[in-house]
């Protein structure tokens, strides 16, 4: 099989640690028969889904095995619950923890339970089983999105791999269950491919319903203003297209923390509620202390999947990704490592970052098909395994 198309040299005067100039290719339309048809495409679905089929096998191997309902846990455990609740009864409930903590459903954000309420109410669904055909939906959607994202910048055979890799993510297990993470990294993926194809007003559509998803889509946002601030200082225009799309961006995300803010008569509302769940943002000290309290192998230990993850976002510039893919994929790092969230739940908040595994990917895509499958079905055996050890677990992903 032939390489991935390599990337024009670098000019003499070019960086070669500097973001690729932001320059969206020109739309050649094909028919949407077509596109459906690419074997590529094909390939990447197939490949993604089958990583979620293995670890929905996982899941019933070992639920059968130690006698607990696996199904169960994609829908009815930890923030599931949440997002059901809120799409049965509305916003309105909190629950007062031992410590005079108050955990309030106002920290979740409204898209998914929308659509959990709406398809309930159309189908013989409740709102759990409406959330996983969300998820499942989605999470289609996403590795489409991120297939096309993998195409644009690299190669189809990249994307397809891209698209593997993100189903065989050490926490991919969450993209079954009914939370937020497919829906929202279609809409960002979508999004970043929209931008890079010159689609901004589609791309500030897209983000504004990731505003609507997840407190994350702050990134998002930052990705399509930085890419156009940097356009607008380089060709001292940008097109009126361009504009409304930047404005687009953040309603999602503003308009929900402007409801929180009227409803409970607080401008710091929205703010004030996720400090009380543990998720102020502290600049990364809790995450300083949790690994000092940590015995020191397991202190080394998560310094080493740190180190991996700087070195990873190291690769993702080296790359020379799209200035909005990789401020996107920074954003996402960064607003999961600076919190004071629990811990173990920062691998899963940035499963969206996608990027991150661009790298891994085209070097995936160099190999010949049989031991670049090889790799990838190893990768995907052990997220299902450590996906069904991790759900039937206690604590929350």
């Amino acid at each position: 099989m032939s390489p991935p198309t390599s990337r024009p040299p670098h000019s003499p005067t070019s960086h070669p640690l500097a973001p690729h100039p932001f320059t969206p290719r020109p739309l050649t339309p094909r028919p949407l028969s077509a596109r459906l048809r690419s074997p590529h495409l094909l390939l990447a679905l197939g490949g993604y889904a089958a990583t979620r089929v293995l670890g929905l096998a996982a899941l019933a191997v070992v639920a059968a095995a130690t006698g607990k309902d696996g199904f169960h846990r994609l829908s009815g455990r930890w923030d599931s619950v949440w997002y059901a609740r809120i799409a049965e009864h509305g916003y309105g409930y909190q629950v007062t923890l031992p410590n005079g903590d108050v955990h309030s459903d106002l920290a979740f954000f409204p898209l998914l339970p929308a659509l959990e309420r709406s398809l309930s109410a159309v189908l013989p669904l409740d709102a759990a089983g409406a959330g996983l055909l969300v998820s499942w939906t989605a999470s289609l959607a996403a590795a489409w999105g991120i297939y096309r994202c993998g195409e644009q910048v690299v190669s189809a055979r990249a994307g397809v791999v891209l698209a593997v890799l993100w189903g065989a993510y050490p926490t991919a297990f969450v993209q079954s269950m009914a939370y937020t993470e497919t829906l929202f990294t279609a809409l960002a993926a979508w999004s970043l491919y929209a931008v890079l194809r010159g689609r901004w007003i589609a791309a500030g559509l897209l983000c504004a319903l990731a505003g609507l998803t997840r407190p994350t889509a702050a990134a998002l946002i930052a990705a399509l203003g930085v890419t156009a601030l940097v356009a607008l200082v380089g060709e001292r225009r940008l097109s009126w297209r361009a504009v409304a799309g930047v404005l687009l961006a953040p309603l999602g995300w503003l308009g929900y923390v402007v409801y929180v803010g009227v409803r409970e008569s607080s401008p710091t509302a929205y703010f004030d509620v996720q400090a009380a769940w543990g998720n102020s943002i502290d600049g990364g000290v809790a995450l300083a202390r949790f690994v000092a309290s940590l015995p020191w192998p397991a202190a080394l230990g998560l310094c080493a999947a740190l180190a991996l993850l700087a070195w990873l976002v190291v690769l993702c510039v080296r790359q020379r990704q799209p200035l909005p893919l990789l401020v996107y994929t920074v954003g996402v790092v960064v607003v999961s490592l600076v919190g004071a969230a629990y811990f173990g739940s920062r691998p899963r908040l940035m499963m969206p970052a996608f990027g991150l595994l661009l790298p891994p990917a085209a070097a995936l895509a160099r190999l010949r098909t049989g031991p670049a499958a090889g790799v990838l079905a190893v990768l995907a055996a052990a997220s299902a395994v450590y996906g069904a050890f991790t759900l039937l677990g206690s604590g929350p992903p």
